[in-house]
């Protein structure tokens, strides 16, 4: 009878895993933006605005402007570029979870329908950027906590 391994009950992430997660989720967040500029899958595409006041809805549900997709472009592509090493990945994945978790805040407190939703939230939006917020600051987290004072983080 064989024993598994004290790791073996915990997750493994490795260099490989984090900096994984990080292009994995720079592409996603890239056909995210991409799809919000496609009709069809963006409903009411007439009505996209460049800011506030957009009512368009990316798959019928997501509130989105031409802003809000460019967020959502720029931020995957910078996941993708950090993405070459350990440190860069984990550094994204917290930075970036971290900017969703404010927008979420951002999109809670504030009145949807005043000025200062300047990137055309709505509620389901709002969900999306938890979501998002929690699992990417999360992968970032978990990665820092298994490999605390770890020197070799950098590559």
């Amino acid at each position: 009878m064989t024993t598994a391994s004290p790791s073996a009950h915990h997750a493994h992430v490795s260099r490989g895993n984090v900096r994984n997660a990080a292009m994995g989720s720079g592409i996603v967040l890239i056909v995210l933006g991409i799809l919000g500029f496609i009709p069809g899958i963006t409903m009411a595409y007439d009505q996209l605005a460049f800011a506030a006041g957009s009512e368009a809805m990316l798959f019928n549900a997501f509130q989105i402007s031409m802003l809000l997709n460019i967020v959502y472009i720029v931020v995957g592509a910078a996941g993708w570029a950090m993405s070459r090493t350990a440190a860069g990945a984990k550094d994204f994945l917290l930075g970036a979870g971290a900017l969703y978790l404010a927008m979420w805040i951002y999109g809670l407190i504030i009145n949807l329908e005043s000025v200062a939703n300047f990137l055309s939230f709505n509620m389901a939006t709002n969900w999306l950027h938890f979501i998002v917020g929690v699992v990417l600051a999360g992968l970032g987290v978990t990665y820092m906590v298994r490999h605390r004072g770890d020197t070799r983080m950098k590559t």
